[in-house]
């Protein structure tokens, strides 16, 4: 558990306690497109109330979480995360007061849908166990739930899910990720990467001065299979994503850029 998962966690648990206790107060949460002037606090607020008439709503929600969140929170750091997270969030209101203007809404799915798009965005590859069983890669996994959305929402959103909300999710994470690329100025320097693959070695220096050791435990893993592979087939193999990353352990003295 990191300290913004479980924050938000136990927020979620707090507020389903008030919704069990003292019903009244929770109405004005929801997220009513059509009130959005009247209660313009609703499009963060509907994100922490549940279902209270099915516990499942809230279980699922909070399992998401606590399975993606730990890691997406250790790879961006805490501010990044929660404004992914609240981004999301506010992102999934927005599209269903465009496309589903009579519908109102709660739960933490567009919020949690937004962190699950952060968890595929750099582990697309990581198996995610379907069930406990049916193993499918993350980004595939968030494509299947997008089509599906999709399709649910324009042909109706039968049994009460908000499939805009979740949409809407998907997309302001998918943006606020990008964005986040662009302005740490990976992608210009996938970019050159890509021109000129020759200049690898200089732009990403000395490699095998990177040490393991002092990766984060999150980030260990894959930083030893980088240099395995380099060590197999070379530094021209590597992708323009894994020089990034590799770019980042390399000693800033043995950093070469290109002139």
């Amino acid at each position: 558990m990191t300290p913004w998962v479980t924050r938000l966690i136990i927020a979620n648990v707090l507020v389903y306690f008030v919704e069990m206790t003292m019903p009244r107060l929770i109405d004005p949460l929801v997220f009513v497109p059509a009130l959005v002037l009247l209660r313009p606090w609703s499009i963060v607020t509907y994100m922490f109330v549940h279902d209270p008439n099915s516990i499942m709503h809230i279980l699922f929600n909070m399992i998401g979480l606590y399975f993606f969140g730990p890691r997406v929170e250790m790879r961006l750091g805490g501010t990044r995360f929660a404004q992914l997270y609240f981004i999301s969030g506010v992102s999934g209101a927005l599209l269903s007061f465009l496309l589903a203007f009579g519908s109102p809404i709660v739960g933490a799915s567009a919020a949690v849908y937004g962190v699950m798009m952060g968890f595929a965005w750099y582990w697309p590859h990581e198996r995610i166990y379907i069930w406990g069983i049916l193993p499918i890669p993350s980004r595939i996994m968030v494509l299947l739930v997008t089509g599906f959305s999709l399709f649910s929402g324009l042909s109706g959103s039968r049994g009460g899910v908000a499939d805009f909300a979740h949409l809407g999710g998907f997309a302001g994470a998918f943006l606020f990720l990008k964005w986040m690329e662009r302005a740490s100025g990976a992608a210009r320097f996938k970019r050159a990467v890509q021109a000129a693959p020759p200049e690898a070695d200089r732009l990403i220096g000395n490699w095998r001065k990177v040490d393991p050791s002092t990766a984060h435990e999150v980030n260990r893993d894959e930083l030893n299979r980088i240099l395995d592979k380099i060590n197999s087939t070379g530094l021209g193999s590597l992708t323009p994503q894994e020089r990034t990353f590799l770019m980042h352990f390399v000693p800033p003295d043995d950093r070469k850029p290109m002139s």
